[in-house]
């Protein structure tokens, strides 16, 4: 399928250009759109309990209500950076939002289990039509350099933050009112920024071309197997059939899909991508570093309700240190980019992020608040605030326009495939290690959980030892921006 060319590009990119010229509004679209997409990831937790007793869920089924929206989003992220690439970057992104406010309405109003999971679903596929072409859409609005790496910061450090922030809106929502709210929220937030976007946001020029529905296919077909083995390992071990089939599926599907992006005029994912270094070292910084933050959002709010004996609503707000040392973190390291290297930036976040979760490895039944959780916070939420304000920008540093919406498809994808990769690998741990500590001490249940959580966050350091690995070993650090001529850009203010 061809796309019709474009007579002028520049003529059509000014005729689409922004109304009104304000590149605090302009970050504040793409930042908040990301922060949406990474909100709905995870305010559904702490309603789980909710929905489950409202609907008649069952245990089994109602792990799918995240799972349908995290497998449609993986399955099509990299489709809808490739439509982005050939539509249009801010078309496919305002329909994307158009599109997950619409589902996240329909998801409130649901009567049913099977109507719920349909929606969130669909929520899923306009996440994907929306976030890689957001991340697109920075570089055609910033130049390249400082204030384009603090426009990459920003929204990194923002997507990072809605995860936890999510449990913490989602706590407030459940218990002040209820779970269809947690629904109901994306609608107007989601209508102010597809408002906005024409007005503030610049269209990327695009790029006239063919759709490559061989690979788009396989790709979808790839990530939604590998996602889709990977939560099922989390709910029934890496042994089960279902598991073992989908997992062997997602590597044939991946090598057939390698085969056809090899020979594809235009392809979906251009394998021109990977032959980057730093890109190549970013994307796999990125996975064990987001594997390693699935476990301080999934167990963390367990130890806080289950062992700590916490209400929702202060479970939830026991996350702001994270979400304040990610924030305030990533503003800094956004700063520092003109004169620290990238390098420099994510070896140091993930440092702290290490002790972070060695120190919440020690949890126990005896763990309180103030002496085994908030310091753990705090040092993961500054190493997360610096390392993934830095890894956008090294990924996306030298990508030339017309791979835009593919090279943040791939991050995107990375940050997703990293996610449930570090669920599914220490959910295992976890259950291991509870079954082990309840044997030893019958009907100590907290023992049990504590003991469990302590084995999977201790887990989770070989993600991070292999994230610090390779960004050590691949990722090189380019030649340093003079301070002077840093100093003289920001002066100059962003251009948009």
């Amino acid at each position: 399928m061809s796309t019709t060319p474009t007579k002028n590009n520049a003529a059509s990119v000014a005729e689409a250009g922004p109304k009104r010229n304000n590149p605090a509004i302009t970050i504040f679209v793409i930042v908040f759109s990301q922060f949406m997409i990474g909100l709905d990831a995870t305010v559904v937790n702490i309603a789980l309990p909710n929905i489950r007793s409202t609907l008649g869920f069952s245990p089994t089924g109602l792990a799918w209500v995240s799972s349908s929206y995290t497998l449609a989003f993986g399955g099509l992220l990299l489709l809808g950076g490739r439509i982005g690439d050939i539509l249009g970057r801010r078309r496919v992104f305002i329909g994307g939002l158009v599109l997950f406010s619409i589902a996240s309405l329909l998801a409130g109003f649901a009567g049913g289990p099977g109507w719920l999971l349909a929606f969130r679903a669909l929520q899923g596929v306009g996440a994907a039509m929306a976030a890689p072409n957001s991340l697109a859409l920075i570089t055609s609005n910033f130049e390249e350099g400082p204030h384009r790496n603090r426009a990459f910061g920003a929204v990194a450090a923002s997507y990072a933050a809605s995860l936890a922030v999510g449990l913490i809106v989602g706590g407030l929502l459940t218990t002040e009112g209820s779970w269809r709210w947690v629904m109901f929220i994306n609608v107007p937030f989601g209508v102010l920024v597809v408002v906005l976007a024409p007005l503030f946001v610049k269209e990327a020029e695009r790029h006239a071309g063919r759709f490559d529905l061989g690979g788009a296919f396989l790709s979808a077909l790839a990530m939604g197997s590998l996602v889709f083995g990977l939560l099922h390992a989390a709910e029934s071990g890496w042994s089960n059939g279902l598991t073992i089939a989908a997992l062997l599926a997602a590597a044939v599907f991946l090598a057939a899909f390698l085969l056809v992006e090899s020979r594809a005029e235009q392809p979906v994912m251009p394998l021109d991508l990977f032959t980057s270094r730093n890109r190549c070292g970013g994307y796999f910084t990125l996975v064990g570093l987001v594997a390693t933050m699935s476990a301080m959002n999934y167990f963390v709010s367990q130890l806080m309700q289950d062992v700590l004996g916490l209400s929702p609503i202060l479970a939830g707000l026991g996350f702001l240190p994270l979400a304040a040392g990610i924030l305030l973190a990533g503003g800094r390291a956004a700063k520092l980019m003109g004169k620290v290297s990238a390098k420099t930036l994510i070896l140091s976040g993930s440092a702290l992020i290490f002790i972070g979760m060695l120190w919440m490895s020690r949890a126990s039944e005896s763990t309180t608040y103030l002496t085994g959780v908030v310091g753990p916070l705090i040092l993961f939420g500054v190493g997360a605030g610096a390392a993934f304000t830095a890894l956008p920008a090294v990924i996306m540093s030298d990508v030339s326009g017309k791979h835009a919406g593919s090279a943040a498809s791939v991050l995107e994808a990375m940050q997703w495939i990293g996610f449930t990769l570090g669920i599914s690998v220490l959910v295992t741990i976890f259950g291991t290690a509870r079954t082990q500590a309840a044997a030893a001490v019958p009907g100590n249940a907290r023992h049990a959980l504590a003991s469990g959580m302590s084995a999977a966050f201790m887990g989770s350091l070989a993600f991070v030892a292999i994230a610090v690995v390779i960004c050590l070993v691949v990722i090189r650090t380019p030649a340093p921006q003079p301070v002077a001529a840093a100093e003289e850009a920001a002066a100059e203010g962003v251009t948009g």
